[in-house]
């Protein structure tokens, strides 16, 4: 058997006798007790107070923002009148809701409007029909009114995907959204008070019932809406009788 140099063992000395660095040293020492101990003391450490505040604020920053937004498009917007279409008064409410319909919720309203077909060429399927989620904004114009009874609906005039950047002062953009065959503008539900709630019924239920027999009786929402085209109600106008939101 071949010895080893004198050289080799000359080296093989030196690497034992040579410092170790302090990061070999420390895992040498460090047995796996140790960092099964300092993982768990790391787990157990609180969190920062940072940490838990942050998502908190963000929380409740957008809870916050929707009533302030809604408070804010209250006072600035433009007040609209918009024309319901009830198809059946035991229809209209439910419980404590109240589900209203507008005639510019129904496609067979829209497709009549001047820019129908270049909304339905940008966001239509091959089936001729609106995809679903489309965004559109439908302009209304003013009409106006000789009575001091329900005031006149607001009557549409154009649609489009755009949001119109220069409209004249007796017209106002509605943003809307198609969803499962109609235009949903946020103004089709409602909490009816328990106080009020049986005379709505009732005012509708006659309102309908005089709308069939040829006496048009009109229902309408009062709403405001900002420049971005989003609205909240004001008030529900059946027959001759006012309901404040």
């Amino acid at each position: 058997m071949k010895s080893d140099s004198p050289e080799s063992t000359k080296n093989s000395e030196a690497s034992k006798n040579k410092p170790l660095s302090p990061e070999a040293e420390f895992s040498g020492k460090l047995t796996f007790r140790d960092y099964l101990l300092a993982t768990e003391q790391k787990a157990n450490k609180p969190l920062p107070v940072s940490r838990l505040f942050i998502p908190l604020a963000i929380q409740a920053g957008i809870i916050f923002a929707i009533p302030f937004l809604s408070m804010y498009t209250n006072i600035t917007g433009k007040e609209i009148i918009l024309q319901t279409v009830p198809v059946n008064s035991r229809d209209v409410l439910q419980g404590n809701s109240l589900e209203l319909d507008y005639n510019i919720s129904r496609i067979s309203t829209l497709r009549r409007l001047s820019g129908w077909e270049e909304l339905l060429r940008t966001n239509g399927s091959r089936g001729g029909q609106l995809l679903e989620g489309t965004n559109l904004y439908v302009i209304l114009q003013e009409q106006a009114s000789f009575s001091r009874g329900v005031p006149r609906a607001w009557r549409p005039v154009r649609v489009t995907s755009n949001q119109p950047r220069s409209l004249s002062n007796n017209q106002a953009a509605l943003k809307g959204v198609y969803q499962d065959g109609y235009v949903q503008y946020g103004l089709e539900n409602y909490n009816v008070p328990d106080e009020q709630r049986r005379q709505i019924n009732s005012d509708i239920s006659q309102a309908v019932r005089q709308t069939r027999d040829g006496q048009a009786r009109a229902i309408v929402v009062k709403a405001k809406v900002d420049s971005q085209g989003k609205a909240v109600p004001v008030s529900l106008w059946v027959r001759d009788r006012n309901y404040q939101f």
